[in-house]
């Protein structure tokens, strides 16, 4: 089967997207290849259909837990045989999972990066197949990108124990020049292969609006643009505060944020996606792997602290290629905010060491004990001990786990899993009467559990099953006391993992690239979203092209700043157009001659080309008129 009969048979297209099969022949060729997609381009199927026409396993690793487990769901519904390993499983789990990878004739495996370096996985890895390495959000894996992750360096040394035949396919939706070089080197990319897609997207329109009162700002533009919504915010309970508030305008929206049971996650994407709820309001735990194209606006009540995650949001909107705007609203104070988040993010060294020494005592570790145990973690109940900032001790432990003393998993989405421990024909021989719907529930409703775990939803079993959720959670525990089942409970709370050995503070270190030089990086980030928003003359497009290395670009048109009218009269655009050309041809030393034709050679008509050369001559010391010719010094005098 070829590459185009896989696509529809699993896929139902008959073509490939731009890029994708560009992508998808340099892998087939066993060549190491990084993709530059923007969101919604369809990355998945890079990886997915070689794999298909491959012989072994395709091994996919992925940050986004939540992300693994739709697209297993979504691989498994089409027929093919896929699993996933990710933080917060038992050891005897993965267990088995890795052997059905090597045992079972399965096609992927989705695998958190924190899960590469044990030696479980490690040496499971060995008797694999493997055909294709894919590394999703690459960029986590450079020190200069907006997110990086220590566990992404792991993956350079599952290279070696892999084939050299298998080839990397790395993918990221941006990245900045010095990413993509970075990328291709921690990977050890046996030669540089980008494939790149242009970010280019005519239909989307970026806008940064002034508002004192963002609510009610953000009632207004709901009001005059119609269709599907985003909101970003960069809280979970400011969510919920701006749903209820747009509820009240008679708006429909929901809220969602990574700390939502997932089946009330699931319920709400699907209601957002069908059309019944318009409008998302949302921190940035939603949009990842959503392909829902007619989203005709996203707003950033809250803004990201680098262009990275702005793009990458914003580009959820109009990927139908219809008319799409991306609003950035912000408030007098929002540089200051910008700027908070910086000491926020990166506070003291003496304050982070002090976090981590709470951590040991909060844990009632002692130094030199509590390697690789987990323990259920309440950061509120953490602060509020030892009196420290929430914000602020957040983001110490960030940064130890960055150094490598710790693994802090904030939300591990952990549904709920059943694995039946006995045979088909044992179940029916030895099963209580009293759970016979249950059993009939499950069989009729999932497969694989003879298996592997598989994730359940205990209410939806229950309407099944025409009883209540606490009974079916009730016979499960009871087949489970049985030994006919194992069931894990729903375990949705963060969790420390001591990855060190607890460490006195005077023999902690935290390397200078984890805290110095990623604080420049994040300030250097800041300065150029602050930059974006108070830019007054140059088109938003062109310095967000700019920013991730295209510099052949032109004004958009349609952005608030090419949109403005300019104290020449015209559109700002009109204005750059001109202005550009006569850039491009003046020098100080020669000029233009025919002063009087030379409106007649310029972009626009000969009125406004007229227009802008006299405001130039009027207004910008570069430009002088002498003897009939027109100069331009490239400094002012």
């Amino acid at each position: 089967m070829d590459l185009l009969e896989t696509l529809e048979k699993y896929w139902g297209y008959t073509s490939f997207r731009p890029l994708q099969e560009d992508i998808i022949h340099s892998v087939c060729a066993g060549r190491d290849t990084l993709g530059l997609m923007p969101t919604g381009g369809g990355k998945s199927i890079t990886f997915q259909v070689p794999a298909m026409i491959m012989t072994g396993i395709c091994v996919v690793v992925t940050p986004l837990i939540s992300l693994m487990k739709d697209q297993v769901d979504n691989l498994r519904a089409r027929g093919l045989k896929a699993t996933t390993v990710y933080s917060g499983m038992t050891r005897d789990e993965i267990g088995m999972k890795l052997d059905n990878c090597i045992f079972g004739d399965y096609k992927f495996l989705y695998i958190s990066p924190e899960r590469l370096g044990s030696e479980l996985f490690r040496a499971k890895l060995r008797a694999m197949n493997v055909c294709l390495l894919v590394v999703d959000e690459s960029h986590c894996i450079s020190q200069w990108g907006y997110d990086f992750r220590p566990s992404y360096l792991n993956i350079a040394s599952i290279r070696e124990l892999l084939p050299d035949s298998v080839p990397v396919l790395a993918l990221t939706a941006t990245a900045t020049p010095e990413v993509v070089d970075d990328i291709q080197e921690k990977l050890q990319f046996r030669e540089k292969n980008v494939f790149r897609k242009s970010f280019v997207r005519k239909n989307l329109s970026y806008i940064v609006r002034p508002a004192g009162n963002k609510l009610q700002t953000l009632v207004y533009l709901l009001s005059r643009v119609p269709g599907t919504a985003i909101i970003y915010v960069r809280s979970q309970a400011k969510t919920q505060e701006i749903a209820t508030a747009l509820q009240k305008a008679g708006l429909s929206a929901h809220f969602f944020h990574a700390g939502l049971k997932r089946a009330v996650k699931t319920e709400r994407q699907n209601e957002w996606k069908s059309g019944a709820c318009r409008v998302m309001v949302a921190t940035n735990a939603f949009g990842m792997g959503i392909d829902k194209p007619d989203v005709r606006l996203v707003v950033h009540v809250d803004l990201p602290p680098s262009l990275e995650e702005y793009f990458q949001e914003a580009g959820r909107a109009g990927r139908d290629e219809q008319r799409a705007y991306a609003v950035a609203l912000c408030s007098p104070t929002e540089a200051s905010r910008l700027k908070k988040r910086i000491t926020d993010e990166y506070p003291d060294r003496t304050l982070i060491l002090r976090v981590y020494d709470a951590l040991g005592s909060y844990f009632r570790i002692a130094s030199g004990f509590g390697l690789f145990t987990t323990h259920d973690f309440s950061l509120a109940d953490f602060c509020a001990a030892y009196r420290f900032s929430f914000i602020q001790a957040h983001h110490a432990l960030r940064i130890m786990e960055l150094a490598g003393y710790i693994e802090y998993v904030e939300d591990p989405d952990n549904a709920s899993r059943i694995l039946f421990l006995v045979s088909r024909e044992e179940l029916y021989r030895e099963r209580d009467t009293l759970t016979d719907e249950i059993i009939r529930t499950i069989l009729r409703s999932y497969t694989g559990v003879f298996t592997e775990y598989v994730f359940i939803d205990e209410p939806l079993m229950a309407r099944r099953a025409g009883t209540t959720t606490q009974v079916v959670c009730e016979r499960l525990i009871n087949l489970s006391k049985m030994r006919i089942l194992s069931y894990i409970p729903r375990k949705n709370v963060p969790q420390i993992t001591f990855t060190r050995v607890r460490e006195e503070p005077d023999y902690v270190v935290v390397p200078r690239h984890v805290y110095e030089d990623r604080l420049e990086r994040f300030r250097e980030r800041i300065n150029r979203v602050l930059e974006y928003i108070g830019e007054t003359h140059h088109c938003r497009t062109r310095m967000l092209l700019h920013y991730f290395g295209e510099m052949d670009t032109e004004d958009c048109r349609t952005c608030d700043i090419c949109l403005r009218k300019t104290q020449s009269g015209l559109r700002q655009w009109e204005f750059n157009a001109v202005r550009e050309k006569l850039v491009g041809e003046l020098t100080e030393e020669k000029g233009i001659k025919d002063f009087s034709g030379l409106a007649e050679t310029l972009p626009l008509d000969r009125e406004k080309n007229t227009r802008v050369i006299q405001y130039l001559l009027d207004h910008d010391r570069r430009f002088r008129r002498e003897n009939n010719q027109l100069f331009f010094t490239e400094k002012n005098p």
